[in-house]
């Protein structure tokens, strides 16, 4: 799949309500496109790096001008990584509508850094994200009491934390239900 900062592939409309792909209502944006075809996937429609829609991101940010009531964003998919540059583009803008971000991957946060290297809107795009739940989805590791991800594998990385220490800091569970730092921030203009 080429890259492109004018248009996204997306497997589906934005999805405004989600209240299992963070915290509080969230705006899903299903990326469409996917390599890592993970055993029990949830979204295997979204493998296909052809299918779905090819939308402008300038319609993706009339859609968040529209957003209503809702406490972040969340990119999903398929795989967001795949697509590094429209994501950066619609994350730098809804930084700057006040919103905190969750990116969903099955890369390690360890492999976009390698990947960032090459190309580095990977690093940028993590600056813009407020939790990575990064790792491939394992059936074998599969847990439902788990928080926001489907497998034991997978880890809530606080990217501002891991940034900042220059070593992987996960989101305290224990502390999160405390928090109200996830919820949308009131920008002043």
């Amino acid at each position: 799949m080429g890259q492109s900062k004018e248009y996204i592939r997306l497997a589906a409309d934005l999805q405004s309500d989600s209240i299992v792909d963070g915290p509080g209502l969230r705006t899903v944006i299903w990326t469409q496109g996917c390599s890592h075809h993970c055993k029990g996937c949830q979204n295997p429609q979204t493998w296909d790096f052809n299918g779905g829609g090819l939308v402008p991101i300038e319609m993706v940010k009339e859609a968040i001008d529209e957003l209503e009531n809702q406490d972040g964003i969340t990119f999903s998919g398929g795989d967001p990584m795949f697509q590094v540059e429209a994501c950066l583009e619609i994350a730098k803008y809804c930084k700057e509508k006040g919103y905190n971000i969750w990116v969903y991957t099955g890369f390690t946060y360890e492999e976009i850094m390698k990947m960032s290297k090459k190309n580095p809107s990977y690093k940028e795009f993590l600056s813009y994200i407020d939790i990575l739940v990064d790792g491939r989805f394992i059936l074998k590791e599969r847990d439902l009491s788990l928080l926001f991800r489907g497998s034991r594998n997978q880890r809530l990385i606080d990217v501002k934390k891991t940034i900042k220490n220059n070593e992987i800091v996960l989101l305290d569970e224990d502390e999160y239900f405390e928090k109200s730092s996830f919820k949308k921030k009131t920008i002043y203009v």
